[in-house]
């Protein structure tokens, strides 16, 4: 199995990581250090890593100030639990970045919002189609392509 470890750069680790536990729904607990914390799911897999901006030499994570955080990034979320996600991502956020909705491709319920450092973050609720590649094919064709062309045949 091969997973990714997604890591932020991030103003204040502790503070980000108690955002991110009541955003999921978590106990209360504190990173393992203050400059680098691990969200965790209860399985212990990473879903999120939050790093202090310019504390070590990595070239993306030197400072926010060069570049927009979360620019060409979306933290996307599956949770089990979504309708109470939503009353917690309510009590964390003055407002939504896109109220609830069924989105089109997932077939699932989502709504967006910020953290604290600006980063956009979609959560979805668990289930439905997950892969883009399952979408339905158009009507009245079999969704291959002349590959010369790029049009249908």
């Amino acid at each position: 199995m091969k997973r990714t470890w997604t890591i932020i750069g991030v103003r204040d680790v502790p503070a980000s990581f108690k955002w991110y536990q009541s955003l999921f729904g978590q106990p209360a607990g504190r990173p393992d250090h203050r400059d680098f914390g691990q969200i965790l799911d209860a399985d212990g897999t990473v879903l999120l890593c939050l790093h202090q901006w310019g504390v070590e030499d990595h070239p993306s994570l030197i400072s926010p100030d060069q570049g927009t955080p979360g620019n060409g990034l979306l933290l996307f979320f599956h949770v089990d639990d979504f309708d109470m996600a939503l009353k917690r991502a309510r009590a964390l956020a003055v407002r939504l970045e896109e109220d609830p909705h069924r989105n089109p491709n997932t077939r699932t319920k989502e709504f967006s919002l910020r953290d604290p450092d600006g980063y956009y973050v979609t959560i979805s609720a668990l289930g439905g189609r997950t892969r883009r590649s399952a979408r339905p094919r158009p009507p009245g064709g079999s969704g291959k392509t002349n590959r010369a062309s790029g049009r249908g045949r």
